[in-house]
């Protein structure tokens, strides 16, 4: 009997240990690997969203090569449509040459376009030390920062009275003929469909958003024509957009009190056939730590809303936050489409 109970305490500890993940010393062998490999390579191409600045990307660079003691070139290509790089990406695959960047940074709804097509270089990063709750499609991509999604406006164009109070007010008819901005980020619609409205009801709201006659175009796009105040109000605007408004002194700001938020993550993954895949793996899980948290704050006004202590994990404590699970990629990718098509992107 005490062999028996010796035995089954042996496979309980085993197991306990499977559970937990990899120990320090298989991470440190791991992370040991990587930052050799990574010398090798000596450099990677970064894609990420403009906002960040080439400042901001130089910053973490340096960051990172300091932490590994490394002396790689961070080559950084700011994001201007990522449906259409993403597009290039697959495109690149097809006609079998390796992808323009060895580090993507784009949302979880372009992620998703990849791993859908099995278009990642996946790797466990759990060995890292990266928490496994940020992780995504099957070790293809990192979370590290949420944005987040709601109506913003121009302050000094737009009366108090007109400032929308929900989703459903940016339906009424004065905001007909170019009023409303909405920019090619539809997937934002698409989390909506799958998590708080249910898709009849968005879809039903998209078609409604559809007959105001908005002004379409890229983030970019619509954040300038909000600026200028030739639209009064962007739909589906983006967080970073309004931090560096702020930062910059434009009076563009978010219609706070607004619920659901939508809250999009940013997250770092390798295309498949990546010219510098190691360095590019040893850089994604390095935008989970505290300095390059703090970076991409300074810079962006991102964090990641599962990492206690960064900003963004305070700002979502008591609102309804609507996130998107790995699940649901294929309908969002989809109801992207057809939204597209509805409002008249395409």
């Amino acid at each position: 009997m005490k062999r028996v109970s010796l035995f089954v305490t042996v496979l309980a500890t085993m197991a306990i240990g499977c559970l937990a993940g990899p120990t320090q010393a298989q991470e440190k062998a791991t992370l040991d690997q990587l930052v050799a490999a990574a010398k090798k390579e000596g450099g990677f191409e970064f894609y990420g969203p403009s906002t960040i600045t080439p400042q901001g990307a130089q910053e973490l660079g340096r960051a990172f090569n300091k932490k590994y003691g490394l002396d790689v070139a961070l080559r950084f290509s700011p994001a201007g449509n990522m449906v259409r790089d993403i597009s290039k990406i697959i495109t690149s695959a097809a006609a079998g040459a390796a992808p323009e960047w060895d580090l993507m940074v784009v949302t979880d709804a372009h992620h998703a376009f990849l791993a859908i097509r099995k278009m990642h270089q996946t790797f466990d990063y759990r060995k890292l030390g990266v928490d496994a709750k940020l992780l995504h499609y099957s070790g293809g991509s990192v979370a590290f920062a949420n944005q987040y999604v709601i109506p913003a406006y121009n302050k000094n164009i737009l009366p108090a009275k007109d400032v929308p109070k929900s989703w459903e007010d940016l339906l009424d008819p004065k905001w007909k003929g170019g009023k409303l901005g909405i920019s090619t980020a539809l997937h934002h619609f698409g989390r909506l469909a799958v998590d708080a409205w249910g898709e009849e009801k968005t879809t039903k709201y998209v078609k409604a958003l559809a007959e105001q006659k908005p002004t379409l175009g890229n983030p970019g796009t619509v954040h300038a024509k909000l600026t200028m105040g030739e639209v009064l109000v962007f739909v589906n605007q983006i967080s970073e957009f309004v931090f560096r408004a702020n930062v910059e002194g434009a009076p563009v700001v978010f219609a706070e009190g607004i619920e659901p938020v939508i809250a999009p993550g940013l997250q770092a993954g390798v295309p498949k056939g990546a010219r510098n895949p190691n360095v590019a793996y040893l850089f994604a899980a390095y935008l989970t730590t505290p300095e390059a948290q703090a970076i991409w704050e300074k810079y962006a006004g991102l964090s990641s809303a599962f990492i206690p202590g960064t900003r963004m994990h305070k700002y979502v404590q008591g609102k309804k936050m609507v996130y998107l699970k790995d699940e649901d990629a294929a309908t969002v990718d989809r109801l992207t489409r057809e939204y597209g098509k509805i409002l008249g992107f395409r």
